[in-house]
Parts: structure tokens; sequence; C-alpha cells
């Protein structure tokens, strides 16, 4: 089980539970993913180069120019290619392995018109070098070894270039060279044991409890977790020689990979629940452009032997769908740098036009043969489908709150920023938001990254300029049994556990970014001045969080109001905030804005603001659903919301269904 803070989840998959909501058979869903991983390759075919080296797609280049793109074009699809040819035992109907030969012998050529920019030339090359190293050891029978000596040589000459280069980012890059390093060793090529010990020393500093990977050292918990961290240690384990070159770096591949299992196996815990039913991820963290390869840990699961099958393929299998069903890929049938549709600003500044086929690791299934469990498996629902699902996910600091009613997957968020504690640089949109969900995507426009509106709790100085939050510090929050004092008061002793509590303190900080930095999903870094601090403490149960903020003595003079900001909603949501408790009434609002997320449609946030800053607890309830068929969503006042009584250190909450909560709140500003 997961090292959950607290946990409530009805019927979440149990045992003999229903096909509730489950999908296709095996078969099926195999075939309807060898399908679209078969459109998906024949696509890009019209944009290859005459060699075959260079796939590169329509589009404005990326930040790191045309030569990069050409070459993720090619190994991000040469990934999907090896998954074909490996799951079909080298079955190539549409000449896969002998197009990607060739291309593989002009790019490492160093002498060819079509040469790749190479490993100490471009720090990416050494991404795309993992993807390269991964397919030529999975499908060696059908491409390596049927490569001629020279064009052999020439791939060694190229992914050795990798050996002993230090500059490495200390994240998941790491995992690009054990399995680049790995590969050369299988192939008699250079290899370095101190550079696999360093790198498998970084890979366990990155271990957060309940299966989570921190993707470096600041708190960076995202869909890299899954979609390398998880992912690259499964496959790494079954790579020749692994074995070998574990031990010659000190470590034993047999207990590393059974400790690696366990900690993917209650990582999956979380995620399955962090899928919503109509088979959206968490739109939160960077590389959101990558779209499906969030399938990839259910994937990994299956190729480590944990999880339930079933439930892995209906988990990775609804994601895939979840984009199809929403017409990706568009009709030229390529990727684009967007969600749900093309969308520019989804992009970081390493973000080409061939990035987006890292998608192709959400398609790792089709490397395991028809045979596997994970396709004979009968299905089983996901989490969301059989109940109400509540809990916290105790490394990233996140309550976790998935309604089967709606189908939609939320997190409060008190623990992730991209940041390190006591860090003053501005918000990013991605991470440091109060909540993201499975139904909308927090606003990224520009000033969104400015001036943060959604999911946020921030101080205004006369200039309606908002503070940031980032370097915050979470706090515990202990939410129990409402039990009277006079056990013999029937009135009130309905009461509840079904509820979670996060909190947090935060140095807030107005922020003077700095345009010219390089965006890599993180904050702007800046010039920040402190406004004062504040302490939000989050209740979380269904659709509503009961969200309680104080504003230490002290604050800074310039600060002239208090703003909390609701969910950016798009059509078909219901976002509401409603006023429970404070000092000073709220001016109510709410602002419309259009194509400020990947998601279709205007995008609505509302919004209360307190002026002056209010002294004491201000409790606002928060909500989250689906709209009623006619129903025009009123921002501002659902039809029903919790109640809040509050004492100066504990909150009870009455829901809208009766159940009772209290929670103890932290009497200091900072802990």
């Amino acid at each position: 089980m997961t090292d959950h803070i607290a946990s409530t989840r009805t019927g979440a998959g149990a045992p003999g539970a229903g096909p509730a909501n489950a999908g296709a058979s095996g078969p099926e869903a195999r075939a309807w993913l060898a399908g679209y991983a078969d459109k998906l390759l024949a696509a890009v075919r019209p944009y290859a180069s005459p060699s075959g080296s260079l796939i590169t797609l329509p589009g404005t280049p990326g930040g790191y120019g045309t030569a990069v793109d050409g070459l993720e074009g090619f190994a991000r699809t040469f990934l999907l290619a090896g998954f074909r040819l490996a799951g079909e035992d080298g079955a190539d109907p549409t000449g896969l392995a002998e197009r990607y030969a060739a291309g593989l012998a002009a790019g490492t050529d160093p002498t060819h018109p079509e040469r790749w920019t190479r490993p100490e030339e471009h720090g990416q090359a050494k991404v795309e070098a993992a993807s390269l190293a991964l397919i030529l050891d999975l499908t060696r029978p059908w491409i390596w070894d049927r490569m001629e000596p020279s064009a052999q040589e020439h791939v060694i000459g190229y992914l050795g270039s990798v050996v002993g280069d230090d500059a490495y980012p200390d994240n998941n890059w790491v995992w690009f060279r054990i399995v680049v390093e790995t590969f050369l060793r299988s192939v008699g090529g250079p290899f370095s044991a101190d550079d696999v010990a360093r790198d498998l020393a970084a890979h366990d500093r990155f271990r957060r409890p309940g299966g989570w990977f921190a993707d470096g050292p600041e708190r960076s918990f995202d869909h890299y977790a899954g979609w390398a961290l998880h992912l690259y240690p499964a496959l790494w384990a079954r790579m020749s020689g692994a074995a070998e070159v574990a031990a010659a770096a000190g470590d034993d591949l047999a207990v590393r990979s059974a400790s690696d299992r366990e900690h993917l196996a209650r990582y999956l815990d979380d995620a399955l629940a962090l899928v919503g039913a109509d088979g959206s991820p968490l739109l939160q963290g960077r590389s959101l452009t990558y779209r499906f390869a969030a399938a990839a840990p259910f994937w990994a699961g299956a190729v480590a032997g944990v999880g339930r099958p079933g439930q892995l393929r209906e988990a990775a299998t609804r994601i895939v769908r979840h984009f199809a069903d929403h017409d990706v890929p568009g009709d030229d049938g390529l990727l684009t740098l967007g969600w749900h549709h093309p969308w520019r600003p989804i992009a970081q500044r390493y973000s080409g036009t061939g990035s987006p086929y890292w998608a192709s690791k959400g398609l790792l299934g089709l490397a395991l043969p028809a045979s596997h469990e994970v396709w004979t498996a009968a299905p089983e629902p996901l989490p969301v489908d059989v109940g109400d699902v509540l809990t916290v996910a105790e490394a990233p600091g996140w309550a976790i709150s998935a309604t089967r009613d709606d189908g939609i997957v939320r997190v409060i968020n008190h623990g992730t920023d991209h940041a390190l504690p006591g860090a003053d640089g501005g918000d990013s949109p991605l991470y440091a938001r109060l909540g993201y969900s499975t139904a909308t995507s927090p606003l990224l426009d520009a000033d969104a990254w400015r001036s943060p509106l959604d999911q946020s709790v921030v101080l205004l100085n006369e200039a309606a300029e908002a503070t940031h939050r980032t370097g915050f510090t979470p706090v515990p929050v202990e939410c129990g049994i409402f039990a009277p004092q006079d056990p013999s008061d029937r009135a009130n002793t309905q009461h509840s556990t079904g509820a979670v509590g996060l909190g947090s303190v935060a140095s807030v900080h107005w922020v003077r970014a700095d345009p010219g930095a390089p965006d890599h999903g993180s904050g702007r870094p800046g010039v920040a001045t402190a406004a004062g601090r504040v302490t939000t403490v989050s209740i979380v149960r269904g659709a509503w969080e009961v969200r309680l903020v104080r504003v230490a003595d002290g604050a800074d003079p310039r600060a002239t109001a208090l703003r909390i900001g609701g969910w950016a909603a798009g059509p078909g949501l219901d976002s509401a905030l409603v006023p429970l408790a404070g000092d000073i009434a709220p001016v109510s609002g709410a602002t419309t804005a259009d194509d400020v997320t990947p998601l279709a449609g205007p995008t609505t946030t509302p919004w209360l603001r307190y002026a002056p800053v209010p002294d004491g607890w201000t409790a606002v309830a928060v909500h989250l659903g689906r709209t009623a068929a006619g129903d025009p969503a009123d921002p501002t006042a659902p039809a029903a919301a919790p109640q809040l009584d509050l004492t100066a250190d504990q909150a009870l909450v009455t829901w809208p269904d009766g159940e009772r909560t209290t929670a103890e709140l932290p009497t200091a500003d900072l802990p």
C-alpha cells in the first residue's frame, strides 16, 4: 500500500470488483493501439530526409533549432517503430527495420551530409541517444545484428561520446547515460562503471515516500516520475548485460530491481487514482505536449510484473483513447505541440516539432507479445469508475479527490512548486497552483506567469500585482471525527472521517521577473520583494475544498487586499467560490478569457477579493464539478455548499450531505 498520510477509497478496484466502465478486451485493445501506432508512423514518412536520418516535421522550429528537431523526429518515432517490431517478433510488413537502420547509419556517420547533431555538440542529443540505445537493444536481431560493421562502428562512436561526460543535469537525464552505456558495453563499446555508479546514486537520491520520485533535488513532482524515473529502470533491467553493468558499478541488479518493482507498485496506486474516467491525465507539470506518454508507467508495471494487468491495460489504453477521441492526431496524422489541438504556448524552450513523439512511450505495451498477461487478462475498472477516491500522496503533498458521478480527478497541492524550500522566484502555473485536475488546465498565458489568479491565494498591491508562494513550507493538518461533547445530543451525532487536510505557510513575495530567462517549466526568476506570511489550509472531500487563509501580522503595508482564486474552468464545468468565514465581506467576480489554456473554449476563473487585508482566518468553499444540462453555472453560488464553524484553532466542516469533519488549524505562522 502507498504510504498515505490518510486514505479513503470506496471500492477502488478491490479484488472481485465488477467491470464498471471497463473497456475493450485485451486483443481488441491491442489491435486498436497497433492501428493507431501504425498510422502515426505512416504519417511521418513524407517528412524524412533522403537518407532517412532526419524526420523534420512541419511547424515553427523549436528553441534548439531545426537540426535537433530532425533528430528528435527520428529518435522518438524510432521508439514506436521498435515497440512494433519487438511485439511482433520482428514481423515487419512496412519495412520499419530497413528504413530506420538506414537512418541510423547516415545519422551517426560523421562525414554524411545528413549526420545528426552529436551529444558533445548539443545536450539534447544525449536524450535522443537513450531512445536509440533502448530500441537497438530491444530490436537487436532485426536491426543491430544486420547492420554493416562500419555502420555499427559509427553508432558506437556516436553513442560513446557520452562516456565520462559530466554535463548531465541532476534529474531524470541520469537514465539516458545509464541505458546508453549499458548498450555500448553489450556491443564492445566504451563504458564507465564510475558513470553508472554516480547515475544510480543520483536516481536513489530522487526517491521519495509512497513510490514517488522527485525529478531532481527540487520539489519537482510531475509526469516525469512515471514516464521517466519509473519507466527506465523497468526497461534497463531487461537490457542485455544490465546485470554485468550494475555489478561493475558496485550494484546488484536483482536487489535493485526488486526494490524498483516495490517502489513502482506503490506509485501505481496513486497513478491509477490520477486518471480521470474519460482517460484524461492530470494537466500538471512540464512537457504536457507528450500527451499519452502519461500511460507509460502502467506499461512499465506490466513489463516489471507488478499491478493487476487488466487494470494497467485499461488505464494505459483509456489515456490513449482520450486523445484519439479529441482528434489527436489531426487530419494530417501528425502530433503537434499542443494537447487536444495545436497550442504552441504549451511548449517549453526545449520543445520542438519532433518533441511530441515522446508520446510513443504511451504505446510501450505494443512491445509485449499478444500472449502477455497484460493482453490476456480481463479488463478491470479504474478507481474512479468504482467509487469516490480520497487520498493524500505524501511526497508531492497532494490531496487527491476523484468523484465517480462526474469522473473528475482533482489534486489540491501543498507540496509541489518545482523549487527548493525558501526559494523566492515566481510561481510556475504548471507546479505551484493550489489545484490541478483532469478536467481543467491552469491558466498558461503570459499574465498567469506574472500574476497568479486561478487556484491561488495572493496579496495585491495598489497596482493589482499578485504575490507568489514558491518556496512555501508544508504544515500538517489533522482531520478527524466530529464528536459532540454531550453524547446524548443525537441531533449532532453525524460524523465522517472521509476528508483529508493539508496546509502550507508561504513567505509570499512580489517578483519582478527576468523576461530573458529560459523556460524549462519552473517559475520565472527575478528580483523578489517580501510581502508577508500567508498560511493556507485545505480540507478536502469530494468536489469541495474548504480553504482557510490567515495573513500574519506585519504584512507589507503595500499589500492592499487579499485575493482568493478558484478553478479556471471551461465550458461544461462549474467552478465556484463561496465565502464561509471572515471579518470582511469580499467583492466577488469572475475573469473570462479566450485561448489561455490548451483546452477548447473560453475559461472562467471566479475570485473573491478582501480589502483591506483581513485579520484572523478567512475561509471559502471551492468547488469544481460538471454543469448539469441547462444549468447556467453561476460562478459564485452552487446549490449547496459546506458550512463552517470556526474557532481559533479548530474548524468544523458540515458537508452538503450532512457529514462532519473537524480539522486542527496551525497555531503559528511558521512551523
